[in-house]
């Protein structure tokens, strides 16, 4: 796997956007329009919630063969986006509770998303089949 540690800072965005595209140049625009939805969606929440008031970096780990592997990793406090529940998306926009959606969409996009605790560190493992 690649790896890029970088500060999980929302102005280090581009380089990690910049870091994913290179791995997946060769993939079908489809799929990289749907990776960077959610490539954007966890570093953001890793950026915004990791480490906060503090800061610390973020690890993005990548391989790509017949299927797309990316793995986020912080060091953060322990948290699981995958145990809060989906939204209701039949809901007015009105009527649903803030946040959540971001990671729906996450889940909705890739063929598997899987979070564990380890090391000390958060890791979601996204895979999405070529």
């Amino acid at each position: 796997m690649k790896e890029l540690i970088i500060g999980a800072k929302l102005e280090n965005m581009e380089r990690v956007m910049a870091f994913v595209e290179a791995e997946i140049a060769d993939c079908p625009q489809e799929i990289k329009n749907k990776l960077a939805i959610v490539v954007d969606e966890i570093f953001s929440n890793i950026a915004k919630y990791a480490y906060y008031p503090q800061s610390g970096d973020a690890v993005v780990r990548m391989s790509v063969g017949d299927e797309i592997v990316i793995e986020f990793a912080d060091s953060g406090a322990p948290y699981n986006p995958l145990e809060k529940a989906d939204p209701d998306i039949t809901a007015s926009a009105s009527d649903r509770e803030i946040g959540g959606l971001g990671v729906f969409m996450v889940k909705r996009i890739m063929d598997e998303v899987r979070y564990e605790y380890r090391d000390g560190q958060n890791v979601l493992v996204l895979r999405k089949k070529i």
